[in-house]
């Protein structure tokens, strides 16, 4: 997409981009977001742990979550709460994806504010700096885990 000035030359701003100012506006706690009491509310990384890919978060219910474990070929950073378990994956991990209903995904990490009185407790870390659960795997293992089609095997009506 092409953005033009007064001068009429043109700009090129890429639909990554667009994504991106638009999930910033939305946000909890950016201007002209969602109203909340209080700031967002974010799963707190261990120390010494580095995000090059950005940050967000996918939730499934807990009872999911053992049953995820064994399937994936790397954990990242995983976090528990009675209700949730929350895997750290790369920001835009569900750009063109279309995560199973029983899934939660939290761009920024950002918990929802359900979650204030309960939060998450860091039950898994990876050996390395990078808290990252690869999304694709993860996609893969929560819809098998809770019988969801993926998005691309569905079929396609005309």
């Amino acid at each position: 997409m092409a953005v033009s000035g007064a001068s009429g030359s043109g700009r090129v701003i890429s639909l990554d981009t667009l994504v991106r100012l638009g999930r910033a506006t939305r946000a909890p706690g950016a201007p002209g977001g969602p109203d909340r009491s209080g700031p967002p509310l974010r799963l707190a990384l261990p120390e010494g742990m580095t995000l090059p890919l950005g940050c967000d978060a996918v939730a499934v219910p807990a009872r999911f979550g053992p049953q995820l474990m064994p399937r994936l070929p790397r954990v990242g950073c995983v976090y528990a709460d009675a209700t949730h378990w929350w895997w750290i994956v790369p920001s835009d991990s569900d750009y063109a994806l279309r995560w199973p209903a029983a899934a939660h995904y939290a761009t920024g990490a950002v918990l929802p504010d359900t979650a204030r009185d309960r939060l998450p407790a860091l039950i898994h870390r990876p050996d390395g700096p990078v808290p990252y659960t690869p999304p694709i795997p993860l996609y893969l293992a929560v819809c098998r885990v809770t019988g969801a089609t993926p998005a691309w095997s569905r079929p396609v009506s005309a």
